[in-house]
């Protein structure tokens, strides 16, 4: 049986968690919705951070970690992107800007439906998935969260959308690397993680 006083600290932190993320996320809509009439290759970007939101209000727990450090990185990896502004500064064709973010938003949406209550923002082990995007790579719905942003940041582009997606990028990296220490001493996640080399990027990383 667990340590009550620890299944008390993971309550805590998971409302704590789910509180701050719906802060955030009213932010991030007050400040975007209004520029969906005019831009509305916004959208996927609103689509994917909010479907972020509800998963997290919904998901199931599990055995988390409880580390200050994995904490801090997982709300940076899932917060900081709501933090970014439309700018209407594109750099490149706005079509192939919209492309990329609907890519982003169908390869984070097919791993949403394969995690379905799996998710959360700490690392915790919710079941091992292994199929659809997860054939491809360990982490498909961060690699489809980062098409998107990147989709939003080239049609968007400023100083300041580029320092909150760089900062959001290496806490989603290192967020990785906490969670799959943490997953890997699961024989399941081992296996999974043996056959399927990558963990964002095919090829890369």
């Amino acid at each position: 049986m667990r340590d009550t006083d620890a299944v008390k600290i993971e309550t805590f932190v998971d409302i704590t968690e789910r509180m701050a993320i719906l802060m955030l996320s009213a932010y991030f809509l007050l400040r975007i919705m209004p520029t969906l009439a005019g831009h509305p290759s916004n959208i996927p970007l609103v689509v994917v951070e909010m479907a972020t939101v509800i998963l997290i209000l919904v998901r199931k727990s599990g055995p988390a970690t409880l580390s200050i450090w994995q904490i801090i990185i997982g709300f940076l990896g899932t917060g900081l992107p709501l933090m970014v502004s439309q700018y209407d500064r594109h750099i490149i064709p706005v079509g192939l800007g919209l492309a990329l973010m609907n890519l982003g938003l169908l390869l984070s949406f097919a791993a949403k439906l394969y995690l379905n209550r799996s998710f959360g923002i700490i690392a915790a082990n919710r079941g091992v998935k292994r199929g659809g995007p997860y054939q491809l790579v360990r982490h498909p719905m961060y690699t489809g969260y980062m098409l998107t942003q990147i989709g939003f940041l080239v049609l968007n582009f400023s100083a300041m959308n580029v320092a909150v997606y760089i900062a959001a990028w290496v806490a989603q990296v290192l967020r990785i690397r906490e969670e799959e220490a943490f997953l890997l001493q699961d024989e399941r996640y081992r296996e999974f993680a043996g056959a399927v080399r990558y963990r964002l990027v095919p090829g890369i990383y």
